[in-house]
């Protein structure tokens, strides 16, 4: 900007008048409010994420900041002032004890540089945001402000820093420095926003405490002036909900124009480390780009004010006039492969076909209908995204509002996904045994063609399916034929139960049964208990249990055989009578109370030899607990009802009391009651299972949702650190990771959990799988030191207390080893 009295200028389409532009701001070293716009213009890409949708209070230095001499007055302001406040500045009204003030929301780059207008040469923020409707939202990151005393230097700010950083990253969170440009030294981590300001201060407190208790020579806590002298203060209640923090990127108000500036770790190492002035932050970011991107790019508040997926949805209807689902709540990503077609008795009947991607139903409009062969296409019209609640909606759209008319459930279910492209899609949906779609997967593919120049003209294939699928019955002819709703749907008589499929015998392979997965879940996922039967979770190993001709066969998951491994379930061929069977079930040990004990569970494992096994089996007797039947002499019961197959599952297998064999019945009672009964009996959690769904072979489903008390986690142990103490020649932590498309995410690391045994077996065991160079993607250099890596091959488990904000684990726990898993497997639990 040329040094001139005053410009009119337009900024991201506001025009904003500047004045004042050669005024010195900063005397000492002739900066001017000139040269202050040109740095906010500057670096307003790199800090608006960070500052976007916090109230921001200002100090204005409105006659620059003077020199040590004789300083200038500031004024710390709050309020805005509606006369001079430009009308397109966002804000938000905020109440205190005593007072609601109405902040500005530094959201854009024009809103920034009117800030600089009025000399805020300070930006000050919280650790939270504001929501789309202006409420206060809990943090989203944590701060601790290390803050230099009485003879104290910059250098050993950053020593506390590297102390505070380990203490951090062992609680799951990657901490990110940044010198103030005051005196000390900002450590930022990001939050899921699961947490209070006032958890969020005493967990800093708690931290504070611990660095001070440490290293007392060093660090204090208390901020009492009188004892800071000679050591870094960290102060922690800037986490506190009532106070804010200077933003990153912001100028400060001293004699010279520094700026409280993002660091690498590597420069805090330096013995030269200082703060930076605003010419050297412009230049930082102009070569190198923002160095906190990773920070609030996993902020729970990220960009709330701005639109989300459901904001066309939103705007297109009237939650008072109409009975849709209409969430205020903008979409949560999650994972989920639901599907629901629905038939819309609109101005124009046609079909609605709705995919689950990224916590929305992407939705498309078939005036014809789904394809009902793979000759013939069908006009598919691309329509707004609609909420996931929308998946269950069935009713009458009033006169006069959008979409009008009356709306039936066609077929629901989930989904397999082959491709999600911007301009293709391909999906084999599973649908219901008396859906539209005939009860058989359904392959179909969804290509973007732009006809007559409209992006929302889309076309809708039916694919051929493998030759696996193509045995089974076609779907219907038509494809508006219309079915009933699921809820209203009456099942198939008993007389007509069951398909019949090649038995084990008669396949070629022999290849083991792939179980049905539950999706995790909790009590929100659940609309309509009536629908849903409970469940107890048991704590143990999957296990599909097939006796053909008297003899059995135990598979996990993984398809390896474990049969000899538990010969106390061999009753269960006793049990089956004259009946061939293929159950589903779950291996669990029983401590001295008769709970579950996963770690008892642990001993049993991978053996083989028959002196093992037989000492494991005196020492950890294991139980079979069956919750599911899929075939009955040959004939497939998988495309029954949940409900039918478990009173057939009471016929078949009759065990009596205190056999190593069980079928425990399904919970009588609501979800609450299951839930408080599950932790009564000091189990896992609850499973949850939709009483029309069918049995999904090999495939994760939101039919099963499991419901537990502690988040667990499937693992691959992708290397080690050595120990201290005790622990010095053996295993300290384990580093982690979770497949992650071709590379294997790093998630964090274990050090606790372990008893002796396990980390004698762990070292054994790992010792034979050493690799030179790390197979885990994004390990911090810090977690990487002295690290031993290894083949990714094993699988474990880990309790934890929650996901941060970079998906690492939070406070993990080691469970025990997964030899039922490969590591292809795992998956992340949302």
């Amino acid at each position: 900007m040329a040094a001139q009295d005053s410009e009119v200028v337009e900024i991201d389409g506001r025009r904003l008048k500047l004045t004042n532009l050669d005024k010195v701001m900063y005397p000492e070293t002739g900066t001017t409010k000139a040269d202050i716009f040109g740095y906010y213009n500057a670096v307003a890409e790199a800090m608006i994420p960070h500052v976007r949708d916090r109230i921001a209070t200002r100090k204005r230095w409105v006659h620059g900041v003077g020199t040590p001499d004789d300083p200038a007055e500031v004024f710390f302001q709050k309020n805005l002032d509606p006369a001079s406040t430009p009308d397109w500045v966002k804000q938000a009204a905020v109440t205190h004890k005593t007072s609601t003030n109405t902040y500005p929301l530094v959201n854009d780059r024009a809103t920034l540089i009117w800030l600089a207008q009025i000399a805020s040469l300070e930006i000050h923020v919280p650790q939270w945001r504001v929501d789309r409707r202006g409420e206060r939202g809990n943090p989203d990151r944590l701060v601790l402000d290390l803050d230099p005393g009485e003879g104290v230097t910059l250098a050993d700010s950053a020593e506390v820093a590297r102390l505070a950083r380990a203490i951090l990253t062992d609680m799951g969170l990657e901490p990110y420095p940044v010198t103030s440009g005051s005196k000390g030294i900002h450590l930022y981590a990001a939050l899921d926003g699961s947490q209070t300001s006032d958890r969020i201060s005493a967990v800093a407190h708690e931290l504070a405490r611990a660095l001070e208790a440490d290293h007392p020579d060093l660090v204090v806590s208390d901020m009492k002036k009188s004892l800071r002298a000679g050591k870094v203060l960290v102060d922690w209640s800037q986490n506190n909900g009532a106070k804010t923090t200077i933003a990153p990127y912001s100028l400060r108000g001293r004699f010279q124009p520094t700026v409280a500036a993002p660091r690498t770790w590597r420069e805090l190492a330096s013995k030269d480390l200082r703060h930076l002035d605003y010419r050297e932050v412009m230049q930082r970011v102009k070569r190198r780009g923002d160095l906190l991107a990773d920070l609030d790019a996993h902020g729970a508040g990220a960009h709330a004010s701005e639109p989300d997926r459901l904001s066309t949805y939103r705007s297109m209807r009237d939650a008072g006039k109409t009975p849709e689902p209409v969430p205020a709540e903008r979409p949560a990503a999650r994972d989920g492969r639901s599907f629901v077609i629905q038939e819309h008795h609109a101005r124009r009947l046609h079909w609605d076909f709705r995919l689950e991607n990224d916590g929305v139903l992407v939705s498309w409009a078939l005036p014809k209908g789904t394809p009902t062969d793979t000759k013939q296409n069908h006009l598919a019209v691309h329509t707004e995204d609609h909420p996931l609640e929308y998946g269950s909606f069935a009713g009458d759209i009033p006169h006069g509002e959008y979409g009008a008319g009356h709306v039936d459930i066609w077929d629901h279910g989930d989904y397999d996904l082959e491709k999600w492209r911007d301009d293709e899609v391909i999906a084999t949906l599973h649908g219901q045994p008396d859906g539209g779609l005939g009860g058989v997967p359904q392959k179909f593919a969804l290509i973007r063609t732009a006809q007559g120049g409209d992006d929302k003209n889309w076309l809708i294939h039916r694919m051929k399916l493998d030759d696996a699928e193509a045995a089974q019955p076609e779907a219907p002819a038509k494809a508006s034929a219309k079915a009933e709703t699921p809820a209203k749907a009456k099942a198939p008589a008993k007389a007509e139960r069951g398909v019949k499929r090649p038995s084990a015998a008669e396949r070629p392979s022999g290849t083991p049964v792939s179980p049905m997965l539950a999706t995790l879940g909790s009590a929100a996922d659940i609309s309509d208990e009536d629908e849903w039967a409970f469940e107890m979770k048991w704590d143990g190993i999957r296990a599909v249990a097939e006796i053909r001709g008297g003899q059995l066969r135990l598979t996990t998951r993984n398809g390896n055989d474990v049969t000899v491994t538990y010969p106390d379930l061999a009753g269960l061929v006793g049990l089956a009578g004259d009946h061939d069977l293929v159950l589903d079930g779950e291996i669990v040990t029983l401590n001295p109370k008769g709970r579950p004990d996963f770690g008892l569970l642990q001993t049993r494992m991978g053996l083989t030899r028959p002196a093992d096994v037989q000492s494991a089996l005196n020492r950890a007797p294991a139980h079979y607990m069956v919750f599911d039947v899929l075939e009955v002499d040959g004939t497939s019961h998988t495309k029954d009802p949940y409900d039918e197959r478990r009173e057939l599952l009471r016929e078949v297998l009759q065990p009596g009391r205190g056999d190593p064999v069980q079928v425990p019945p399904a919970f009588d009672g609501d979800l609450a009651h299951a839930v408080a009964s599950s932790k009564e009996l000091g189990l896992e959690g609850v499973m949850a299972k939709r009483r029309d769904s069918t049995y999904a072979t090999g495939r994760r489903s939101r039919s099963w949702i499991k419901i537990k008390h502690h988040l667990t986690q499937e693992v691959v142990i992708g290397g080690w650190t050595p120990g201290n103490g005790r622990r010095a020649n053996t295993i300290g932590a384990l580093l982690l990771g979770i497949p992650d498309g071709d590379t294997l995410r790093y998630v964090g690391k274990v050090g606790t959990g372990f008893s002796d045994r396990a980390l004698d077996d762990l070292t054994a065991k790992l010792a034979r799988h050493e690799r030179k160079t790390s197979p885990l993607e994004g390990v911090p250099s810090a977690d990487a030191r002295g690290a031993h890596w290894v083949r990714p091959d094993i699988v474990g488990e880990v309790e934890f207390a929650e996901w941060t904000g970079p998906g690492r684990l939070r406070q993990p726990s080691w469970r025990g080893l997964r030899p039922d898993k490969r590591p292809d497997q795992v998956v992340r639990e949302s």
